[in-house]
């Protein structure tokens, strides 16, 4: 016999075909998890269970202080591995941004071993959040030595292109990027800034870029929510090519 769903799987569907038969729309706030409760007769631990599966698969998002929204459909991003501008973003068509804030630091813990660098280096962070309309789409933390920091970087840009220009004017030629991507819950903080749940697997990539001397001239931290990116790494093989003589 097939096994009876559960009352919160139960109430995810319903509410999934709500959204995907246009019943509740993109944008759409949902009613007050006490209201959701009372029509389906459940207890509010129930409801909170069902809307947190729905947070997992990115069809709504929860909005501190204002309650329960169906999320807009976002479009993908793809991580470009191997290349000098890693990120392939949506147009800019679509009202994406990414702005930019930069702070100075010293470096400690791991930003140590990370950049290379003694205890108190002196740094600069750019945090970076890009933007889908309204909804938070992926965040960067990039690592710079001080003496590489350019003194203008745009405080908004479409992409993050932008930003990626200005540090390249810089620095000196690339000569290694390493790049390990791994997939890990968010942390708490993550999961606030982009509005996901703490149950979305997010991509996390960790970007080390040295120079011919070796030292690394920047380091990002790259968290991109799991129900809208891709990581796309291509190798090209080199062929033994002879031409014969006449």
């Amino acid at each position: 016999m097939p096994s009876v769903p559960s009352r919160r799987h139960a109430i995810a569907d319903d509410i999934r075909t709500k959204i995907s038969t246009g019943r509740v729309k993109a944008g759409e706030r949902l009613p007050s998890e006490a209201q959701l409760a009372s029509s389906y007769a459940v207890s509010t631990a129930t409801l909170r269970s069902a809307l947190a599966l729905l947070h997992g698969e990115g069809l709504v998002e929860k909005i501190h202080g204002k309650g329960n929204f169906v999320r807009p459909s976002l479009r993908r991003i793809t991580y470009i591995g191997r290349g000098l501008t890693p990120m392939r973003e949506p147009p800019a068509d679509l009202a994406s941004r990414v702005s930019a804030r930069t702070t100075n630091l010293q470096a400690h813990g791991h930003l140590i071993d990370l950049l290379g660098v003694a205890a108190k280096s002196p740094l600069t962070e750019l945090l970076c959040l890009s933007h889908q309309g309204k909804s938070p789409h992926s965040l960067a933390r990039i690592y710079v030595p001080r003496d590489l920091t350019p003194t203008d970087v745009p405080t908004e840009s479409h992409c993050y292109k932008g930003v990626e220009a200005k540090l390249a004017e810089f620095r000196p030629p690339l000569a290694e990027v390493r790049e390990r991507v791994s997939a890990r819950p968010p942390t708490p903080e993550e999961a606030t800034v982009l509005r996901i749940s703490s149950a979305m697997a997010v991509l996390a990539i960790t970007r080390v870029a040295s120079d011919r001397t070796g030292r690394v001239v920047e380091a990002a931290l790259l968290v991109l929510p799991g129900d809208r990116a891709d990581a796309l790494f291509t190798t090209h093989h080199m062929t033994d090519e002879r031409t014969s003589g006449e």
